[in-house]
């Protein structure tokens, strides 16, 4: 039987960067933050499940195809950024078993044969596992971005850790784009120390304090919409009681931005 895996949630930088060698050289400290999960981890996930800040729909829907597309959401890059292949088989009888589960907990589900890895997804993918030889499946957020039901879909996922399944959540501690360079500097380093606290806190503390994060200081600046965050709930969730660890931290992306990214047992 394999080990409890971690659950991580996770910066997954911007558009498709490892791509771009401006972006990428920017970003390297986050490109070896991800290379380093499978070390981290000691052992082949049987598959991952990635809850992404890019997938959101009215309820829960889980990706059952067992040959996922690609799905370019991204604008204004390189027309070779659209030719990317994440070549990576979905794991749709695991799939179809997550949304057994979610359903069996009480929360309204969906399954999807149509949906295509996105970016949040196979970007962060590309450099943990570039072979693309690890199952991949996506669970949505709903559009409510409610942080209890979502921290409830992460506990409904929590004991797939005991079978092999790596748990992600892809967002960004810092979002807004409109506020990227030297304005987000002051916000984004006040809410990145906020959450590091918060996820340091004992777990029923913690807990509390991190789904009231509209509380921490510069909330709305960073996250004006927090799709980028809602990840970060179901990683939680799923790994309530696990100590918090900061994985990798980085000032003055872009010109001023701060991001974390975390480790969950």
């Amino acid at each position: 039987m394999p080990d409890r895996l971690p659950t991580y949630f996770i910066s997954h930088g911007g558009g498709p960067w490892p791509w771009l060698p401006n972006m990428a050289a920017q970003l390297k400290p986050l490109a070896a933050s991800l290379a380093r999960i499978p070390q981290e981890i000691g052992q082949t996930p049987k598959a991952i499940l990635m809850i992404s800040g890019h997938w959101e729909t009215n309820d829960f829907s889980v990706m059952t195809s067992p040959h996922p597309p690609m799905l370019y959401d991204y604008y204004n890059f390189p027309h070779e950024t659209y030719e990317i292949q994440y070549p990576a088989p979905g794991a749709p009888a695991l799939a179809g078993r997550v949304a057994q589960m979610i359903g069996d907990a009480g929360l309204p589900v969906q399954q999807d044969a149509d949906r295509g890895f996105d970016h949040g997804t196979f970007v962060p993918m590309a450099v943990m596992y570039p072979k693309a030889d690890v199952p991949l499946f996506q669970v949505s957020m709903r559009h409510s971005y409610d942080p209890a039901e979502h921290f409830a879909l992460g506990q409904t996922l929590s004991p797939l850790r005991d079978e092999g399944v790596l748990i992600i959540g892809s967002g960004l501690s810092y979002h807004n784009l409109r506020e990227f360079g030297p304005q987000a500097k002051a916000p984004s380093t006040a809410f990145d120390n906020w959450l590091t606290q918060s996820l340091a806190l004992p777990p029923d503390q913690r807990t509390e304090t991190v789904l009231d994060w509209e509380k921490a200081p510069s909330a709305r600046d960073c996250h004006a919409q927090e799709d980028h965050l809602v990840p970060l709930f179901v990683a939680l969730g799923a790994a309530e009681h696990d100590t918090a660890i900061r994985v990798y931290h980085q000032t003055d992306i872009f010109g001023g931005v701060t991001a974390s990214s975390y480790r969950f047992g």
